[in-house]
């Protein structure tokens, strides 16, 4: 059956939209910016939701539930916040409509709002100013509170789950009675973001500072996880913010220390959203449609009954809903972080195989099993893994008895070789340049990350942006030192930074 997909190499925005669509994981809405996630998509979120929850719940947090509208006054309070955020936000500002004859629903001028309410962008100031009321003693800290809550930031160019108008996430924001409590914090959730982008993702992240041009506003600094994607741009896949007392100062939140005098908590924040969903897709997918790391998979197994004379139908169903559940009787929770094993038998009998193999495949199933009469009569079954090319995907003659523990063994095999294919994909696109001239050259062909000096000013990085519509995507942690001159400037650099084209 042909691909209804675009082939990467043709048009790489298309291949992605069509994914998307094949897929069944999300279209627009009649909202413009906004999208419907469907519900394989949102199957994924929940994988990533959960997976995500527990890890933060074992390093201490807790998830609590704020307001979705913010007065305007609050937003104003922090100044580089109210500046970063003033072009993205949604404003309320009346709270009634009324029906007016001949001209229908109407919005009543009655109704204005003494002070405008903004749509949450991000919601440091409403949870500061909630803390003020939490926060009394150094017996009240640290505050360790997560949500995971819909954000609106108003977006011109839209594309599903990459950037829109609306997008769900999770945010921390947590108190602390001293800055080295606060800064570790900040390290802690980004090794936790790191972790889950390795582990999970199957996704090789680059963790470090964002620059100052880029960091989150209202932030003393921003540290971030990167990840190339497979047309050799750059995906901000999660950001951690130390936020010094900028927003404890704001609002004007006091503790009482341990020696009995005021002061104000050190902050931090963090967050990662559904655009996970879309580094999924641009870093493992391919030209028959979506890949799923397994420990992230909505369906982990699928097993497709084949027979051709209505009298086979019941033995070989039969067979597979047996076979089905022995696949999740077998023990691999932790390997799950304690979600269960899906498998799903595909009974329907209003399609062919070929068609229920075509569907399975473009919607990312890992392992996909084939049971027939034959099969059951020599009791053994098929195995045919997402991930592998042609003939090397298929096992044929797989004892049924041997099966769940092959089917693991593949899950895992799976999900390391998608991690390591995504690591070499990332070493043969980086780069290293030394010129301004061999760095705008390369840039646009190959692409890739490139790693070069930079003097450490906004005024280069601006430039830089502005030239070539390359970022500073991170400042890695492990970058070797190697002094050297600013690329556009000479002046002195103690080390590369890593600039890339991004979404």
């Amino acid at each position: 059956m042909p691909s209804k997909i675009t082939p990467r190499d043709k048009d790489y925005s298309k291949w992605y939209l069509d994914i998307v669509q094949e897929a069944g994981l999300a279209e627009a809405s009649g909202v413009r910016g906004c999208m419907v996630i469907k519900p394989h998509g949102y199957a994924i979120w929940e994988n990533i939701q959960a997976s995500l929850d527990r890890m933060f719940k074992d390093t201490g947090h807790v998830n609590a539930y704020f307001p979705l509208f913010i007065p305007k006054s609050f937003l104003a309070r922090e100044e580089e916040m109210a500046e970063g955020f003033a072009k993205e936000c949604a404003v309320v500002t009346h709270h009634r409509l009324k029906a007016v004859p001949g001209q229908g629903l109407i919005v009543d001028p009655d109704s204005k709002l003494e002070e405008e309410l903004i749509v949450r962008p991000t919601s440091e100031t409403i949870i500061w100013n909630t803390y003020k009321n939490w926060i009394q003693s150094y017996r009240d800290l640290p505050l360790l509170i997560n949500q995971w809550a819909n954000v609106v930031r108003w977006e011109m160019r839209t594309r599903l789950f990459l950037r829109t108008a609306e997008f769900l996430w999770q945010e921390g924001h947590t108190a602390h009675a001293t800055q080295a409590e606060a800064e570790e914090e900040t390290r802690r959730i980004l090794d936790v973001y790191r972790t889950f982008a390795e582990d999970w993702m199957a996704m090789p992240v680059l963790c470090g500072p964002k620059s100052d041009g880029q960091k989150f506003p209202g932030a003393v600094y921003t540290v971030c996880i990167e990840a190339m994607m497979q047309d050799k741009k750059a995906l901000q896949a999660g950001t951690s913010h130390f936020l010094g007392q900028n927003f404890s100062k704001a609002f004007d939140v006091k503790f009482q220390s341990n020696e009995g005098k005021l002061e104000y908590p050190w902050a931090t924040s963090w967050g990662v959203s559904t655009r996970l969903i879309g580094a999924l897709i641009m870093s493992h997918s391919d030209d028959q449609g979506l890949v799923l790391p397994p420990r992230l998979a909505p369906i982990h197994v699928v097993i497709v009954p084949i027979y051709r004379k209505e009298e086979e139908r019941k033995s070989v169903v039969d067979a597979c809903h047996e076979l089905a559940q022995a696949i999740r009787s077998h023990d691999i929770g932790a390997w799950l972080n304690r979600n269960p094993l899906i498998v799903k038998v595909d009974d329907r009998d209003q399609h062919q195989p070929g068609f229920k193999f075509n569907e399975w495949e473009t919607r990312g199933v890992p392992v996909r099993v084939e049971l027939g009469p034959r099969d059951l009569a020599a009791k053994a079954c098929v195995l045919a893994r997402r991930d592998l090319p042609g003939k090397e995907a298929k096992l044929m003659g797989i004892p049924l008895a041997e099966a769940p523990a092959r089917i693991f063994d593949w899950l895992k095999a799976m999900q390391s070789d998608l991690l390591e294919k995504a690591r070499r994909f990332r070493t043969a696109n980086s780069f290293h340049v030394e010129t301004y001239d061999d760095f705008k050259k390369k840039i646009d062909e190959p692409g890739g990350f490139i790693w070069a000096h930079w003097d450490g000013s906004r005024e280069t990085e601006n430039k830089i942006a502005a030239d070539t519509m390359a970022t500073i995507r991170c400042i890695p942690f492990d970058r070797s030192k190697d002094p050297g001159k600013c690329m556009v400037t000479g002046k002195p650099s103690e080390a590369r930074v890593v600039f890339a084209k991004a979404y």
